[in-house]
């Protein structure tokens, strides 16, 4: 099939022009202007309009068994969701407990991906224990195109890491030049912080924030940093929230330490007030780390901003609200953590942060799709607009008006954490690898055209 892109001002991390774009087998073949209309050529009109490269989120659970229960989406609904919201690839969290083998928890999320997804994806391969025989799986994992870990430093006796475990993942892939991503809080001072609220009768959704407060997170990524600079792994923190994790992660740069930093839109425009909403509403905004002050949302925009946070995520763990969330209703550490965010990153990232002046547009394209092609070996194969690269496209309509709500959304999640919010901004026509998939806030793509990326391995620039 073959689509020409007309009259569009295409938007890239360092360029901004109006130019047409002529794509053909799957990818971006010619940009030019005033290109001519081949005969049976899907032609969309792009004037006034914005042509971003697809975006990437670099954080996701699509497939998540989690505290006893399991996310709502499947690949299907979740990625029919992503590509709505302008998300053309992902990366999936590939987390097996410490009962499984890293082989099994591969070949489980390769399966539940096959046949569903909607959008490209690829995952971070989860280590959540490191014995005799970890080794050789990973090594094998990584030759089938993984070229990033994950590592737990929270959650202890689930997914969680002892140290001689994290330094022989960081050696290995330092070895293999492999990212390794973090969640980074200190477990044992989580699991400590967590028995005493509860014996003390502080059981509400609220009190999820006092089991990890800022300086809980701080210590995690100054430990985990601490390892990357003893080992020289590339590494990247996931979900970053406060001012005082980010410190940590700035004082590591300048000892050396390579080390990408994002951040996930919700820390972006939400603050802690929203979990301790009464008659257990906070608990739809319980994650982990949680919900900062307010004032951490300027240091965090501000970092955007100025290169010192790396990309924006969503860390999308959708959990119903009235089925799966009241599994904590009386003790706050059973509540599944997570919120829906993966159909709605890029627009609240346009509304809050280009609209109101504290993002430029290229700054907005390297953080919601260069950045992470390029942490994560993709570009220019993927969030870039040049000749070669995937036809992975955005149209993107500044002039519309809308309001999110539930009652529209794609995600399988009976409610929206933004409801009723209003967004500035939307895209109009989305294409993966050169075929429209979603139009005016429809998927009409094909399920099951998405693909897993394979990656090289090699240091991360």
């Amino acid at each position: 099939m073959a689509l020409l892109i007309q009259n569009g001002e295409i938007v890239t991390g360092d360029s901004r022009y109006v130019a047409d774009i002529w794509c053909e087998g799957e990818t971006i073949t010619r940009i030019g202007k005033d290109l001519p209309v081949p005969e049976g050529a899907e032609v969309v009109d792009a004037t006034g309009k914005y042509v971003f490269p697809g975006f990437i989120d670099p954080h996701t659970h699509i497939y998540l068994p989690f505290m006893g229960t399991f996310a709502k989406d499947t690949y299907a609904t979740g990625t029919q969701a992503a590509v709505v919201g302008g998300t053309t690839t992902l990366f999936d969290m590939c987390c097996p407990s410490r009962a499984q083998e890293a082989s099994e928890g591969f070949a489980t999320w390769l399966e539940q991906a096959a046949g569903k997804a909607c959008c490209d994806y690829s995952f971070h391969m989860g280590v959540t224990k490191f014995d005799e025989g970890t080794g050789a799986q990973l090594r094998r994992i990584v030759a089938e195109g993984v070229q990033s870990f994950k590592i737990f430093l929270a959650y202890k006796g689930a997914f969680g890491i002892d140290d001689s475990e994290l330094f022989a993942t960081l050696q290995l892939a330092r070895e293999l030049g492999v990212v390794t991503t973090a969640h980074c809080e200190n477990e044992t001072l989580v699991s400590e912080l967590q028995k005493s609220l509860i014996a003390a009768g502080k059981t509400a959704p609220k009190w999820h924030y006092e089991s990890r407060p800022p300086r809980v997170e701080a210590e995690g990524v100054h430990h985990f940093l601490s390892f990357a600079e003893l080992t020289g792994a590339p590494v990247y923190i996931v979900h970053l929230s406060c001012r005082e994790a980010l410190e940590e992660a700035i004082r590591a740069r300048l000892r050396g330490v390579n080390v990408g930093i994002e951040t996930l839109i919700q820390y972006l425009v939400l603050d802690k007030t929203w979990a301790e909403k009464p008659e257990f509403e906070g608990a739809k905004y319980v994650m982990s780390p949680p919900l900062r002050d307010k004032s951490n949302q300027e240091i965090l925009w501000n970092a955007l901003r100025q290169g010192l946070i790396n990309t924006v995520g969503t860390d999308h763990a959708p959990f119903d609200f009235e089925t799966q969330k009241p599994m904590g209703l009386s003790d706050f550490t059973k509540i599944p953590n997570g919120i829906p965010a993966l159909e709605d990153r890029i627009r609240l990232l346009y509304t809050h942060g280009v609209c109101t002046g504290r993002l430029d547009l290229h700054t907005f394209v390297n953080v919601a799709s260069t950045n992470a092609a390029k942490i994560f070996r993709l570009f220019p194969q993927k969030g870039a607009i040049q000749p070669g690269s995937d036809a992975d496209l955005v149209v993107f309509d500044p002039s519309h008006r809308g309001i999110l709500s539930e009652k529209n959304q794609i995600s399988a999640v009976d409610y929206n954490a933004f409801e009723g919010w209003k967004i500035q901004g939307r895209p109009a026509v989305v294409t993966l690898r050169g075929e429209i998939a979603a139009r005016d806030g429809q998927f009409i793509g094909k399920t099951g055209r998405g693909k897993f990326l394979r990656r090289p391995p090699g240091q991360s620039k």
